[in-house]
């Protein structure tokens, strides 16, 4: 059997009417990309354990990377909805090239567009834009995830330079990164992010290896010993964790739509093969079992879809709150987790196999789950804006 789930991509409550023409049409053209690019690549990448060979300047060339940049950096200039539009397409292909792209635009050009010197703007982002340049992301630590207020990295001023030690690991683009962008304490233990270049003697990026989730993707770490960092790579327009969390904030909210494409491909791929597959003489798609999971899995994506719109709607208007994205961000991967995992048992033995796309979607979010923020980080935060009263410590 051959299957095409793109015929039957979900629009159950009229979404795409609320959509402007230019949206519409960065979807189509991403859609078309991932199909021809993508698809045909992604299986034997995941299966090898190997990244798709130029996937940063294939994604440059269709202005996947910082869309929402400014068109004089490099960028297209586009709004917060077309970003979600574009992230979703991706991660319809894979978790792994959505998250190549979300750390580039929302981790590393977001951060210098907002908080860099003109200088650094000019100098960094129309190279990243066109994926020339792959940024990497330093926050997490090998002891602090959810707590980055306990980061150990640090920085001291040496007069002409900062001289930065520590470490960053669970990082995308690590082992194939130009420039990292780095979150560190200064000598007063304010944190303050640095750009560190590959250049930079002391700097060195180690392959983190054997992952059963992620594995289109170069995941690694980010050691710094005795890094000499020039001064004019300080960004200078932000202090404390303000910086770090806004970019959080930004990559979040691109998760929350990107996996409403991982979610469809596994949901439109079940239908398919539902109404194809006989067993006791007639399509499995007419059992009630199965029409029970289709009509739930279908529910729970328009329900992530008109999240996402209406969320959108407020990043637009920059009135979209932290508490909002997390919620957003824990709804939506959960949605989609469960849908990789329900859709493959429709498929019985043969949504185990790599033709098939379930095993594949289920085991990146995996990691999407935790990363950018942990399921249960997110609830909590939900429940501080309910209650008041933070549940962390």
């Amino acid at each position: 059997m051959s299957y095409y789930p793109l015929k039957s991509i979900p629009d159950y409550f009229g979404i795409d009417s609320l959509l402007t023409e230019e949206q519409l049409l960065i979807r189509q053209s991403v859609r078309d990309w991932v199909e021809s690019f993508v698809m045909p690549k992604i299986d034997e990448a995941a299966q090898n354990h190997t990244d798709i060979p130029n996937l940063m300047k294939e994604l440059g060339k269709i202005g996947a990377l910082g869309p929402y940049i400014p068109e004089e950096y490099g960028g297209s200039g586009l709004d917060q909805i077309s970003y979600g539009i574009i992230m979703q397409e991706l991660e319809r292909g894979d978790s792994a090239v959505r998250s190549a792209a979300s750390v580039q635009s929302s981790l590393v050009m977001f951060p210098i567009n907002e908080y860099g010197s003109e200088e650094q703007k000019k100098k960094f982002l129309p190279q990243l834009a066109s994926g020339d340049m792959i940024g990497a992301f330093g926050l997490t630590e090998p002891n602090h995830g959810s707590d980055p207020s306990s980061m150990e990295t640090y920085f001291v001023d040496k007069g002409d330079h900062y001289l930065l030690n520590g470490a960053k690991m669970w990082i995308t683009n690590a082992p194939v990164c130009d420039i990292a962008v780095v979150w560190g304490k200064n000598e007063e233990g304010k944190v303050q992010g640095l750009i560190v270049e590959r250049a930079f003697e002391g700097f060195t990026t180690p392959t983190t290896h054997n992952k059963w989730s992620l594995r289109a993707s170069k995941t690694g770490e980010l050691v710094f010993d005795n890094v000499k960092v020039p001064k004019e790579n300080l960004l200078p327009k932000v202090t404390g964790l303000k910086g770090p969390l806004s970019c959080l904030n930004s990559a979040r909210y691109g998760i929350s739509w990107g996996v409403i494409g991982a979610a469809i491909d596994c949901y439109c791929t079940a239908v398919q093969y539902a109404k194809e597959r006989s067993q006791f003489g007639k399509p499995i798609a007419s059992f009630q079992l199965q029409q029970k999971k289709l009509a739930e899995f279908l529910t729970e994506i328009t329900k992530a879809q008109l999240l996402c719109l209406q969320l959108g709607n407020l990043k637009n208007a920059h009135t979209a709150t932290p508490a909002q994205i997390s919620m957003a961000k824990r709804n939506n991967v959960k949605m989609a987790i469960d849908i990789a995992r329900e859709s493959r048992q429709i498929l019985g033995g043969m949504g185990i196999m790599g033709d098939f796309p379930m095993m594949r979607h289920a085991a990146n979010l995996e990691s999407v789950i935790t990363y950018e923020g942990t399921h249960d980080i997110h609830l909590l935060i939900t429940g501080m804006d309910i209650t008041g009263i933070n549940a962390f410590g």
